[in-house]
């Protein structure tokens, strides 16, 4: 992969991290409001055990987004970024650009896909 596309990744990716950290702390926030909201019966409390259920579902699934961004960022740095972990073959620009974080081509992810 040529430098430029590797910067364009790196921003890209950058910028991800960035939003998701701003996410997580928001959901926290959220859920910080929610365990001090006031439950005047049991339908108040309902509510907010959804919601706050709903909130922490969240941050664990962008969590582990972001563990996905930093290691794609690392392979950035020791330049093994873009080539599937699977078949070690070079993934497709367009892939990268729709899940920069990918690890691994269509069809070694749809194959890691049927195995889950």
């Amino acid at each position: 992969m040529e430098e430029k596309d590797l910067a364009y990744f790196k921003d890209l990716l950058l910028e991800r991290e960035k939003q998701i950290i701003k996410n997580i702390d928001d959901n926290s926030r959220e859920i910080d409001g929610l365990k001090t909201a006031e439950a005047n019966d049991e339908a108040d409390h309902a509510t907010i055990n959804t919601d706050t259920a709903i909130e922490e579902a969240l941050n664990i699934k962008q969590q582990a987004e972001l563990k996905e961004i930093e290691y794609a960022l690392f392979k950035i740095s020791n330049h093994t970024y873009g080539i599937c972990e699977m078949c070690e073959e070079p993934i497709g620009i367009e892939r990268l650009k729709v899940k920069p974080q990918a690890k691994y081509c269509i069809v070694c992810r749809e194959i890691v896909e049927k195995r889950a």
